[in-house]
């Protein structure tokens, strides 16, 4: 009798002990180890992968996506002067005046002129000027035979030559020098008409002459005719 009292305690001992077990660990299981309001840890192998896709796209956005700059304040913009009117320059008329003869009679014309000028320069160029017409026969290559040919002249009652000795004109024989071509073309021609071959050239000589330029305000009386020696001419030229 005691043992089958024992035997029946054993078995609900077991039982008791396997529920307290099996209720015991569904708790313990069930339960969270932290407060209930705090978010509980996960670890990295817990949490779930993403795609290869969505973590390229992620890192390419993270990259090249600039860092956009602060927009720069806007400058104040400077009140603009109003433009100044360009001053009107002087309008100017020059003139030039010569040829002068000497060198003095071009500073005699600044003196007189400088108080209707604004400005004024003087100049010197070269020019050739006619000294006259030459009538003569070519040279004859030698002294002799140009004295031949001038004895030949006073046989036709040609007068008025000169056999000439030296220079670059030697043995040539001179009929004359004219300031009027009209009157060297009419002895050329009647030396002609007698059988000789006589020429005509004109003779030249460079010479200097001197220039005056003058710069004039346009709306200035300008009168250089009255003040000047006459001979002088003038005309425009190029301001300076």
């Amino acid at each position: 009798m005691f043992l089958r009292l024992l035997f029946v305690l054993l078995i609900a001992f077991n039982i008791a002990v396997g529920a307290w077990l099996w209720l015991g660990q569904d708790d313990a299981h069930g339960r969270s180890a932290t407060d209930p309001d705090v978010p509980a840890l996960k670890l990295l192998s817990e949490r779930p992968v993403a795609p290869a896709a969505t973590v390229g796209a992620a890192m390419a956005s993270g990259t090249s996506a600039p860092t956009s700059a602060p927009a720069p304040a806007q400058a104040v913009a400077a009140p603009v002067a109003a433009p100044v009117p360009p001053s009107r320059p002087n309008s100017y008329t020059c003139t030039a005046l010569g040829p002068f003869a000497t060198q003095v009679d071009l500073r005699n014309a600044r003196t007189a002129l400088g108080a209707q000028a604004v400005r004024m320069r003087s100049r010197q160029e070269q020019t050739t000027q006619t000294r006259g017409w030459w009538v003569h026969l070519p040279s004859s290559g030698s002294r002799d035979r140009a004295l031949e040919q001038a004895r030949k002249l006073s046989a036709a009652n040609i007068g008025d030559y000169f056999v000439v000795s030296s220079g670059d004109q030697s043995n040539t024989i001179s009929l004359g020098l004219f300031k009027d071509p009209a009157n060297a073309r009419k002895r050329r021609d009647e030396v002609v008409a007698s059988g000789f071959p006589a020429q005509m050239i004109e003779r030249t000589e460079t010479v200097p002459e001197y220039w005056l330029d003058l710069a004039i305000a346009d709306n200035a009386h300008f009168d250089w005719r009255t003040r000047i020696r006459s001979g002088v001419g003038s005309h425009s030229t190029g301001c300076f």
